[in-house]
């Protein structure tokens, strides 16, 4: 085990260069929505076992407006966006219907709010609104307008709304820069969904829609365009993924058409691979020179990918490890914990766990009783993966070759947005309360055994 943490360590130690400027270890900290290494994994966490709304609670704070970001968390700060509400109803006009049978449109003005929390006690530290407006389309009935999750680098918060702007903060909350990258027009007006990168001084975001699409490189201390170069894509809600490659960056997103890896440096495709289908969610995973990729929408799909010397299209080729056309999933991200990938099928509690390498089902699917839609993504922690479903409950599994469910924990609340681990910490951010979960007990907290 220590010598495979330490190649994933290696592996994205550079695409966290500019958090080690701050003095901490980014390692011990939640600074993007999929955690320290970019797979789902707190190496360091330690998070509790069992908890309800009376045990392990260590506090609950009410979050005014609905966000499905996830917190990112640096020191004694917790980060995370909201989006609140304004005034009374507004009808809805043909410029803002949504434009399938289960979306919403926006009947309000919405103000789009940053807010840091002590971490210790969950009171609000600062609050900042970046901005006042009606969204321009309606969004998926389950969204939120506030759904991409900020990221931080212990020097930096930066947050995406999306079509309103991405926002460079300081970590005390000045509004450092702001930057306009026009209205995305996505496919059935489902809303927004993609998480910004940074690595380095680097921020890029994927812009996938039924428009113009692009990805784009910024700077992070002035919101300044470094590169953008244009993407044939329709809409996706994946995040990219910023791995280092031979000792160079690349940027990874997955998407319907290609998954293609650019050069950080100079936006230059690197490599692009066909195999995925449309709507593409899930955000890669990377360890040990192997990305994953999947969805699961018009057909279903996985693509296990060397990223050493692949170069143009390598579709079909010798640099695709492993594929499987069954059980992957749509909403929620895989989890990469040592050397196994575990996912679930589409956004249903049916669990799959592979050996990275191979491709190897170790077991499943298999029915995860109880837990119901699942949108949040897996998140791995002292030898456990959890898995939070809208309806409240969390499933903890044992990490391993096969399926033993350690508890169920229910709260009073829905959560679409992917856990958070810090240390002896879990956040579970749900559609009224950000809690944050720690175990009071030694007896509930089972440690991995050491390999």
């Amino acid at each position: 085990m220590i010598r495979f943490l330490l190649g994933i360590t290696i592996f994205f130690l550079s695409a966290t260069s500019s958090v080690a400027q701050s003095g901490l270890d980014p390692l011990d900290h939640w600074g993007q929505w999929r955690g320290p290494l970019g797979t789902g994994v707190a190496p360091r966490g330690d998070p509790p076992l069992r908890w309800n709304e009376t045990k392990n609670v260590r506090w609950k704070v009410p979050i005014a407006g609905v966000g499905h970001a996830t917190p990112v968390i640096w020191g004694d700060r917790v980060f995370l966006t909201t989006a609140r509400p304004l005034g009374d109803a507004i009808a809805v006009t043909h410029s803002h219907r949504p434009g399938a049978h289960d979306n919403v449109g926006p009947t309000h003005k919405i103000e789009f709010i940053v807010l840091a929390l002590d971490r210790g006690n969950g009171a609000t530290v600062w609050e900042r609104k970046m901005l006042t407006d009606r969204p321009h389309e309606g969004m998926h009935e389950t969204g939120s307008w506030a759904p991409a999750s900020p990221v931080t680098d212990g020097e930096h918060v930066i947050a995406s709304f999306g079509s309103r702007g991405l926002y460079g903060l300081s970590m005390t909350g000045e509004l450092m820069w702001q930057v306009d990258l026009g209205d995305m027009h996505t496919k059935h007006g489902h809303g927004e969904g993609s998480s910004p990168a940074l690595y380095g001084d680097t921020i890029v975001l994927n812009w996938d829609h039924e428009d113009d699409s692009f990805l784009a490189a910024l700077d992070k201390r002035s919101g300044a365009t470094k590169w953008r170069v244009d993407r044939n894509e329709p809409t996706s809600w994946s995040s990219p993924l910023i791995v280092e490659v031979d000792g160079e960056p690349q940027v990874i997103v997955s998407a319907t058409n290609r998954v293609r890896g650019y050069d950080l440096e100079s936006g230059k495709v690197i490599w692009e691979c066909g195999g995925l289908s449309g709507n593409v969610v899930a955000t890669p995973v990377a360890a040990n020179g192997v990305v994953y990729v999947a969805n699961s929408y018009d057909t279903q799909a996985m693509l296990a990918i060397r990223l050493a010397g692949s170069r143009g299209d390598i579709t079909g080729t010798d640099a695709v490890v492993w594929t499987r056309s069954r059980h992957t999933p749509y909403v929620p991200s895989p989890v990469l914990y040592d050397s196994v990938l575990c996912f679930l099928r589409h956004y249903q509690g049916h669990l799959t766990c592979v050996d990275a390498r191979s491709g190897e089902v170790l077991f499943g699917p298999q029915r995860l009783g109880g837990i119901g839609n699942v949108y949040a993504s897996l998140a791995g922690a002292a030898g456990r993966i959890y898995i939070v479903d809208r309806n409240g409950l969390t499933a903890v599994v044992k990490q391993g070759p096969r399926l033993e469910v350690l508890s169920m924990n229910r709260l009073d609340d829905s959560f679409s947005a992917s856990p958070a681990i810090v240390g002896s910490d879990l956040f579970l951010r749900g559609e009224r309360f950000l809690y944050c979960l720690r175990a009071e007990l030694e007896s509930d907290t089972i440690r991995k055994t050491p390999k």
